[in-house]
């Protein structure tokens, strides 16, 4: 009942020409809603694409004039699987150590809802994972 309040009251504003212009792209209103964005970043192979992305995102949020917190270098994790190398156990005690290093990076946005798909829609690395989290204003 009050969105069709709300848009009969923009149909009245709009046939008597007082509708208010439009804001240009990075302009937003004080009273705007602007979201909690994290984005985070992982990848266990190349660290220069992973700073590629991340330099990307944040050269694309700043075009727009958002705040931009980050990237906040998490710590590297080093999966470790030290195995036998032999089969059957039979013979010299020798071992194989593999190793795999898991990157990941964090960066914090505040934007309204309409840049978040714009923001996101960047070209990504293929062996970059990224995950969005979005939290609404109301949350706290």
């Amino acid at each position: 009942r009050a969105r069709d309040f709300l848009s009969a009251q923009q149909q009245r504003l709009k046939m008597s020409g007082m509708m208010p212009p439009k804001k240009a792209a990075g302009e937003y209103d004080a009273g705007a809603t602007f979201h909690r964005i994290r984005i985070t970043l992982t990848t266990s192979k190349s660290v220069t694409n992973l700073e590629k992305v991340c330099a990307d995102l944040i050269k694309g949020a700043k075009e727009k004039n958002l705040k931009v917190k980050g990237p906040v270098r998490m710590p590297t994790k080093v999966l470790r699987l030290t195995v036998r190398k032999s089969p059957c156990g039979e013979g010299t005690n020798t071992w194989d150590r593999f190793e795999m290093r898991v990157y990941k990076r964090v960066i914090d946005l505040h934007s309204p809802p309409e840049t978040v798909k714009q923001i996101t829609s960047i070209a990504i690395e293929p062996d970059v994972d990224v995950e969005v989290i979005i939290a609404t204003p109301d949350a706290k």
